[in-house]
């Protein structure tokens, strides 16, 4: 990814995805796996955990749907962007491949991912166009050919896949009226015109050495999007210094002023083969046709199974309603081939500026992202 390149992924979707393979590793793959993606549970507590967060954010979904149904019929408003969040995981298994029952049901039990039995060998591409069909229904056709051609070929075996969605209107909305071109500052100085948008409401908000972060609320309560605006010039500093800690030392010191916000409307689609970024964090072994080692997804051991890519896709587009994102991972495996009157505060995001959307009960970071460069925002 370029240094001036907008950004958005899904940590949630990435860590599915990858826990499913995880539970089929052995040995040294492992061990390396755990390493990279900062496993610190017993297996099965692990996959409890990520069971236990699906079944929530399930929950928060259909308490969603309940407030937008009971909203529709206090109110005459039918054009209402409404709330979704819905997360799906599927295994996409090589027909007669030797893959352990045992391995299967636990998927099944922990991530409700279905079994669906494809042939990789005989048509490779009809595999994909189901594997990507799927992918579209569950992202609300945001996600279209996540598995691009000859990406899945006759030594194909396994594909896990996850998919994400998310739909929320703003607890505050921006009024239309006051949304104007203004200009953005890239993070190579080149200057663009942007449609900013306003709104001036008492809203969660930190400065700490010229940093800002407001954080917006959606309208169920439950979600936000958190904007992070570094101090001008430095940006790739502070990106680079930003850690969960640092930044919920941030959210810590917030306040609740009233905060005269411009935040432009922005869309981002990102499209990457994540093999290389995980084999710098050290899982190297998994990708290894010769070492990998992944018998916990196999009646015996004599197969080959190791990862031959990591696709991951992303959309999001914010505007004045409100927030539509969505994400999908595929994990491609084969053989070897405080009281009285507020302050006011202003906070103008016209330069480059980070965010994330989180679930705020269980604190899990939905999606996160990176707006550098205000000339290739989508339509």
């Amino acid at each position: 990814m370029a240094d001036d390149e907008n950004l958005f992924v899904s940590p949630y979707s990435v860590s599915v995805a990858l826990a499913m393979t995880y539970a089929g590793a052995r040995g040294e793959t492992a061990a390396e796996m755990a390493a990279a993606l900062r496993y610190d549970l017993e297996d099965d507590d692990l996959h409890a955990a990520f069971g236990a967060l699906e079944t929530e954010l399930e929950q928060r979904n259909r308490d969603g749907q309940e407030v937008e149904q009971h909203g529709a019929e206090d109110s005459d408003e039918t054009d209402a962007l409404g709330y979704q969040l819905s997360s799906a995981n599927a295994v996409w298994a090589a027909k007669e491949f030797p893959f352990a029952d045992d391995y299967l049901d636990l998927l099944e039990a922990y991530y409700e991912a279905g079994d669906h039995t494809v042939d990789f060998a005989g048509d490779p591409d009809e595999a994909r166009e189901e594997i990507n069909a799927w992918v579209e229904a569950q992202t609300n056709d945001r996600i279209e050919d996540l598995l691009p051609e000859e990406l899945i070929n006759a030594s194909t075996q396994l594909v896990l896949t996850n998919a994400v969605y998310f739909l929320a209107a703003w607890e505050h909305d921006f009024d239309p009226d006051g949304t104007e071109p203004a200009p953005f500052t890239g993070l190579d100085g080149t200057e663009s015109e942007v449609e900013m948008m306003h709104q001036s409401t008492q809203l969660r908000y930190a400065d700490i050495g010229g940093h800002q972060l407001v954080e917006l609320p959606y309208a169920n309560d439950d979600t936000s999007m958190v904007v992070i605006l570094p101090a001008e010039g430095e940006f790739e500093s502070f990106e680079a210094s930003l850690t969960a800690d640092r930044l919920a030392i941030m959210l810590d010191e917030a306040t609740y002023p009233v905060v005269d916000l411009a935040l432009p409307k922005f869309g981002i689609e990102s499209k990457f083969d994540l093999r290389n970024v995980l084999g710098e964090l050290g899982m190297e072994r998994a990708f290894d046709g010769a070492s990998a080692d992944f018998s916990g997804m196999l009646e015996d051991d004599d197969s080959d199974l190791s990862i031959t890519s990591v696709i991951h896709e992303t959309f999001i587009e914010v505007d004045e309603e409100g927030t539509e994102a969505a994400a999908a991972t595929a994990v491609v495996m084969g053989g070897d081939d405080d009281g009285g009157q507020p302050d006011s505060v202003s906070m103008t995001v016209d330069r480059p500026f980070l965010f994330y959307i989180r679930d705020q009960p269980t604190e899990t970071p939905l999606f996160l992202g990176r707006v550098v460069n205000g000339e290739t925002f989508d339509d």
